[in-house]
């Protein structure tokens, strides 16, 4: 089963989620501006994801970024918080299985989840 952290609105989130289901794979879709994860979630996903910096996994360009104060030259701890308070600045789209995660930019990364 792969969790799907997903923005309808989002064109390389929607690509993602028809590429895995025309794979035929089990997929659990999470809205996630809806249903936020929590900050252990978030950890959970970074690690998941190989521990790269956070920034990678968050979208900078985004005005919630600047209005927040962020740059990429703070923490860690301090990114992921912000993805918490902030979940539209989590990038997307994230696929999740087996303690591995990926996230599909472009959305052909997440086949490597099947």
């Amino acid at each position: 089963m792969i969790e799907y952290w997903h923005n309808p609105r989002c064109s390389k989130s929607r690509e993602g989620l028809a590429l895995l289901e025309s794979k035929g794979a089990e997929v659990t879709v999470r809205r996630y501006l809806e249903d936020a994860p929590t900050l252990a979630e978030l950890k959970a996903a970074w690690q998941a994801l190989g521990k790269p910096p956070v920034i990678e996994m968050m979208r900078p360009k985004e005005a919630a970024f600047r209005e927040a104060g962020l740059s990429k030259d703070v923490s860690d701890a301090t990114l992921l918080q912000a993805m918490a308070d902030h979940p539209v600045l989590i990038e997307r789209p994230l696929g999740i299985r087996d303690g591995r995660a990926v996230i599909g930019r472009p959305p052909e990364r997440l086949a490597s989840l099947l």
